[in-house]
């Protein structure tokens, strides 16, 4: 996983207080460094870091409305919400479930290129593009079409995954993606046409009706809360019988919830409901994990829908 996220607070002794703090925490001192951090934010009222490190202790402790205050504090102090303190007010119960702040996920994604791959595909057995290949695959069987695309899409395209498990079969491949790290890992690989650096729905709105035979998004959509938009603007983007294959991680409820990893699952109802909104068709859906969590399976889904 990335670097955790600092945040100076321009103050030398609160930052150096941050750090003794931070000592304390991997030792697993939790009351020690909690009292620490606190002192850091009392010498700097705004310093985003502390109070989000220190809701993150206070949750640990179990001091459920200590934390939500810590957390509340840090999205005060940081408006963009780089570290992401609302989705842990989110995860707590104490803020409705919205989208993810696109700061949060570009500062995670920028943090994160450097050892992605490792990460994901070593550490977390990640199998979303070769998946979302085998889907793909199928239904063009299925209706006795060869599975080769004149354009595709790549939506939150990281560094180039997708495109990869998809070379042989794309004649023209589009990236995009909110992290510029990633973008500039992608265009490393040669593989891309063209390369943009911007959230899923900016980057499909720029572009023409009917103007893509397949979009593709690999472990994007679970940092995506309401899949209409992103969906809606796939279906435009479309040619007449292309295809959307995504993956999303899902849970045994209704809707969408927001789960320990701070990643969005929607359910399979959830799921269907979405395409058909966006007047797509549902070509496939299949229950099947697209990387592990904790070492076990993350509970997932494999979709394709088809443009009608």
């Amino acid at each position: 996983m990335p670097a955790r996220l600092f945040l100076s607070s321009g103050d030398l002794v609160a930052d150096r207080r941050f750090e003794f703090a931070r000592d304390l925490q991997l030792k697993g001192d939790l009351v020690a460094a909690a009292d620490l951090f606190a002192q850091a934010a009392e010498l700097a009222p705004n310093f985003a870091s502390a109070w989000f490190t220190l809701g993150e202790i206070r949750e640990q402790l179990g001091q459920r409305d200590e934390a939500i205050a810590a957390f509340r504090r840090a999205h005060v102090a940081d408006p963009e919400d780089r570290h992401g303190a609302s989705l842990r007010l989110m995860r707590l119960g104490a803020e409705q479930l919205s989208d993810m702040p696109q700061a949060y996920v570009q500062a995670l994604f920028d943090q994160y290129a450097p050892r992605f791959e490792a990460a994901l595909v070593d550490d977390l057995g990640y199998r979303g593009p070769a998946l979302l290949f085998k889907a793909v695959l199928s239904v063009r069987s299925a209706v006795r079409k060869p599975a080769f695309f004149k354009r595709a899409i790549d939506l939150g395209c990281g560094t180039g995954l997708a495109a990869t498990a998809f070379a042989k079969e794309v004649d023209h491949f589009i990236g995009i993606d909110l992290s510029p790290r990633m973008i500039e890992r992608a265009r490393a690989t040669g593989l891309y046409a063209e390369l943009e650096v911007a959230d899923m729905v900016q980057g499909l709105r720029s572009k023409p009706d009917g103007s893509a035979d397949l979009i593709l998004a690999a472990d994007a959509m679970v940092y995506v809360a309401d899949l209409m938009p992103v969906l809606a603007e796939a279906g435009r983007v479309l040619v007449a019988g292309g295809l959307l294959a995504f993956t999303v991680e899902t849970h045994g409820g209704e809707d969408v919830i927001i789960g320990g990893g701070l990643r969005y699952a929607h359910s399979a109802s959830y799921v269907r409901a979405s395409i058909e909104a966006a007047g797509l068709r549902l070509s496939q859906c299949e229950d099947l994990s697209a990387r592990n969590e904790d070492n076990v399976p993350a509970p997932g889904l494999v979709v394709v829908a088809t443009r009608g």
